[in-house]
């Protein structure tokens, strides 16, 4: 195929993309529509072809020696996502830490010729290729600096916006120091193993939460990089994966399988196609103990049935512990339930179940947590009402608002607050 017929399917391609971007409601803005119209995505990854260029997945561009993924061009959908909470503008000073090159083209459309983006990473090979492929892409002017994104970019600071591409653990000191007073971050943060792009305004030392949404990402490495710790079960077909804090005496659960097991259904139901990532996060702010379970396919023989294999919500109290499941109510919905293992397994189950209904019943409808970080040095009684998640750098605080009643008695979702 010729030059020109590669250049006229990549533009029919990415007209496509964004066609189904915008009709699927995740640009919603003319500024992020325009910027994904002109920057050609494929030639950030031209070892892709362009089908795969343009297409609603992630391009992984490096591994590391065990074959995970260490560095990707995200899927637009994501992107398009964060730089909708971003909210960038003309003139900005803008940060990217964690590079590739793509995203940072689409940034510098949006600051425009006054604005000043900045892309950073860890790796050299992920820098050589970002810095390579903005100049032949047409952005020579986007500032591309090796570093570990724990320390930002002292020398292109202070920044209006920070935008992360990497999955985080914590938000270092840098981060918020090189942030403009009412400036914001966008990232994707990671509490008791559930990852949300939250995108948190600066308010005086700490910073608050403006939105938040489901997102997955490659972890952070360097500095900030933060391992979960797996507690394997039954050999290696169950493993329950903690991102902070640890069973007191992990060995008691050996004999969970052998001293019983409780189902509770919750009665509340979902559609089958229908998200429930707040209740996710609901059980995980409920339920001390929490962690994730999952099930190795290949060694699955049915014991458990999660409501999903590779990451439900599940929580482990002293010999037991109990997951999330469902049933089958028909072709179009499940019903919640809590399946729990140990000597304690029906009041395990019971909690859990609980939970779910307290959910349904005050959270459901409402308009999702808040989230709010502050130093770690600020002593925990001094913190807003919520659980309270320590991490190295902040604590990170979570709040429920409940849902508005309405004047008929039933409840409706609380105007937003942004």
């Amino acid at each position: 195929m010729s030059d020109a017929a590669d250049s006229a399917r990549a533009e029919q391609l990415r007209s496509g993309l964004v066609d189904a971007l915008v009709t699927d409601g995740v640009i919603t803005s003319r500024e992020v529509e325009t910027a994904f119209r002109t920057v050609p995505r494929h030639m950030f990854a031209p070892e892709a072809s362009l089908e795969e260029a343009y297409a609603q997945d992630r391009l992984v561009t490096k591994r590391d020696e065990h074959g995970i993924t260490i560095s990707s061009v995200s899927a637009p959908q994501i992107q398009a996502m964060m730089l909708e909470q971003a909210e960038l503008g003309p003139g900005m000073r803008v940060l990217e830490i964690g590079s590739g090159g793509y995203n940072a083209a689409l940034m510098a459309e949006l600051v425009g010729p006054g604005g000043v983006v900045t892309t950073i990473d860890i790796d050299p090979d992920v820098i050589d290729r970002a810095r390579r492929f903005l100049k032949e892409a047409g952005y020579p002017h986007v500032n591309v600096v090796l570093a570990d994104g724990e320390q930002g970019c002292a020398e292109h600071a202070p920044f209006d916006r920070i935008m992360v591409t990497a999955g985080a653990w914590d938000i270092p000191p840098a981060w918020v120091d090189q942030l403009t007073e009412g400036g914001s971050i966008t990232v994707p943060l990671r509490m008791r193993g559930l990852t949300r792009s939250i995108t948190f305004t600066r308010v005086g030392d700490h910073l608050e939460s403006r939105s938040a949404r489901v997102c997955g990402f490659v972890a952070m490495q360097g500095a900030g990089r933060h391992r979960e710790r797996l507690l394997l079960l039954r050999g290696k077909e169950i493993g329950l994966r903690f991102d902070d804090g640890w069973p007191a005496d992990p060995d008691l659960l050996n004999g969970a399988f052998e001293a019983g097991d409780a189902r509770v259904w919750s009665g509340v139901t979902v559609g089958r196609r229908e998200p429930f990532d707040t209740l996710q996060l609901w059980l995980a702010t409920a339920l001390d103990g929490f962690c994730l379970l999952s099930v190795d396919k290949d060694l699955d023989s049915g014991l458990v049935r999660p409501v999903n294999r590779i990451a439900a919500p599940a929580v482990v109290e002293g010999a037991g512990f109990a997951y999330l499941t469902v049933r089958g109510v028909d072709e179009t919905s499940v019903e919640f339930g809590a399946h729990a293992f140990g000597p304690d397994a029906v009041r395990l189950a019971e909690t859990m179940a609980e939970q779910v209904g307290v959910w349904d019943r005050v959270h459901r409808t409402g308009p999702g947590p808040r989230f709010a970080v502050y130093p770690a040095h600020i002593p925990v009684g001094r913190l807003p009402d919520g659980l309270v998640i320590t991490k190295r750098h902040v604590h990170v605080t979570v709040s429920w608002p409940a849902a508005q009643p309405s004047a008929a008695g039933q409840r409706v979702p609380a105007p937003p607050t942004e």
